[in-house]
C-alpha cells in the first residue's frame, strides 16, 4: 500500500491532506499560508470573515468579500504555487454571490457543503477555479454526481466524505446522533468510493476521495488510506497553532477541553453541531439567548425560534468572548499544547507511514 500525493486542480501537493476551512475567522490567510507552505492543501473559511468590519452589520455581504478579497490575497502571495480553495456553506444566503466573486480569484477550488451544492458549477463557467463538494453518505455523493454530470456535464474535483466525528455543523439529524444510526466514516468513504467509479470512467479522470471528521493524526489518517481514501481532511487539530488566526483565548479553550466536554447542542441552521460545553451550552439547556442582531446569514434559520444567532454566538467566540458558540470536532480532547502546522503535518505523515508498513517515501 502507497501513500501518494494529492493532485487538484492540475497542481501536485507534497502530502495527501486538506486543511479544512473553520469560521468564523479560524482558517484564514496565516493558517493557510502554513499549510501551503508545510505540504499541505489549505481552506480558507468563507463563512463571515469580515465580522470584525466596522460595517458588517449594516452590508455584510460586502464586508465578507472584501474581507475574503483580503485574505486570498495574502495567502497566495506567501505560497505562489500552493494549493487554495475556500469553503463556502451552500446553507449561506447570497451563496451565489459568493459564488461568483470566488469564482475570479486566484484560488484552485471552492468546496462546498452544508446541503447539497447541487449549482455550484453553475458559477464556475469558464473559471480556472474547480468545484468540489462534502458529503456524508453514499447515497447523498451518487445525487450529486448525477446532478453535476446530467446539468452541467461537470465532476468535482475532489469529494470530501464528512463523518459523524467532524466539528461544527453535522451532516446527520438530531435523531440520528442521540440514537447512533448513523454511518461510520470508513462506511461512507467506502460507499462513495464504489459511486464515482462510473463516473471516473465515463470522464476519464480520477476523483480524489477525502476522509473528515474525527481524523486526528497519523494512525487515524491511516486508517482512512486502508479503506480506500486518497487523503484526509484535518480541522480541529490545527486551531491550536501558532500559526492559525484565532484568538488565543479560543485555542486554549480547546487545549483546555476534556473529552466530557465535548458536546453537541442545536444550531439555528437545524442541525446538530458539535462545540466545547461551556456557559452557552449551560444556558442552552435552561432557555433560548435573545439574538442582539441579524445579518441574515443562513438560508434555513427560522428567526423567530432560533435558540441563539449562530453568527453572533460563533464571531464573539473566534473573537475572544469564550462565553460564545466553541466548533469543535469529537476528538479535540486530545489536542494538549500548542504546536506549529509543519511539525503536526510531519508527525501525522511519519506515523500514517509506520501504520502503513512504508519504507522511504515522502519526507
Amino acid at each position: 500500500m502507497n501513500l501518494k500525493p494529492l493532485t487538484i486542480n492540475d497542481k501536485v501537493v507534497k502530502f495527501p491532506i486538506i486543511q479544512g476551512g473553520m469560521g468564523i475567522r479560524i482558517s484564514l490567510n496565516k493558517l493557510a499560508s502554513a499549510a501551503m507552505n508545510s505540504g499541505i492543501v489549505a481552506t480558507i473559511s468563507a463563512a463571515q470573515p469580515g465580522f470584525l468590519n466596522k460595517n458588517f452589520r449594516k452590508n455584510p455581504v460586502k464586508s465578507n468579500i472584501e474581507a475574503l478579497k483580503y485574505e486570498i490575497d495574502k495567502a497566495r502571495a506567501n505560497s505562489k504555487n500552493g494549493i487554495l480553495g475556500v469553503n463556502l456553506m451552500h446553507a449561506a444566503t447570497h451563496y451565489d454571490e459568493y459564488a461568483s466573486f470566488l469564482a475570479k480569484q486566484d484560488i484552485d477550488f471552492i468546496v462546498s457543503g452544508a446541503g447539497l451544492p447541487l449549482d455550484l458549477p453553475e458559477y464556475l463557467a469558464g473559471s480556472k477555479v474547480k468545484g468540489a463538494f462534502i458529503i456524508s453518505s453514499g447515497r447523498a455523493a451518487r445525487i450529486m454526481l448525477k446532478s453535476w454530470d446530467r446539468r452541467y456535464n461537470y465532476m468535482p474535483a475532489f469529494i470530501v466524505c464528512e463523518g459523524p466525528l467532524a466539528g461544527g455543523h453535522l451532516g446527520f439529524s438530531k435523531e440520528q446522533m442521540a440514537n447512533g444510526d448513523y454511518e461510520s466514516l470508513e462506511k461512507i468513504v467506502i460507499d462513495t468510493k464504489e459511486v464515482v467509479k462510473v463516473y471516473e470512467e465515463k470522464y476519464n479522470i480520477k476523483i480524489p476521495i477525502i476522509a473528515g471528521g474525527g481524523v486526528h493524526d497519523g494512525h487515524d489518517m491511516a486508517d482512512m488510506i486502508k479503506v480506500g481514501a486518497d487523503g484526509v481532511q484535518i480541522a480541529t487539530r490545527f486551531i491550536a497553532t501558532y500559526e492559525c488566526d484565532v484568538v488565543e483565548s479560543y485555542k486554549q479553550m480547546i487545549i483546555d477541553a476534556k473529552e466530557d466536554d465535548v458536546v453537541t447542542t442545536s444550531s439555528p441552521a437545524g442541525l446538530p453541531g458539535r462545540v466545547v460545553r461551556n456557559f452557552l451550552t449551560k444556558t442552552l439547556e435552561k432557555h433560548n439567548l435573545k439574538r442582539q442582531y441579524c445579518v441574515d446569514c443562513l438560508k434555513s434559520c427560522n428567526k423567530k425560534d432560533i435558540p441563539y444567532c449562530i453568527t453572533e454566538q460563533l464571531g464573539n467566540s473566534t473573537s475572544g468572548d469564550n462565553k460564545g458558540l466553541i466548533f469543535t470536532g469529537a476528538k479535540a480532547y486530545l489536542v494538549e499544547k500548542m504546536d506549529y502546522v509543519e511539525n503536526i503535518v510531519n508527525e501525522i505523515i511519519r506515523d500514517c507511514k509506520l501504520d502503513l508498513k512504508l519504507s522511504g517515501g515522502l519526507l
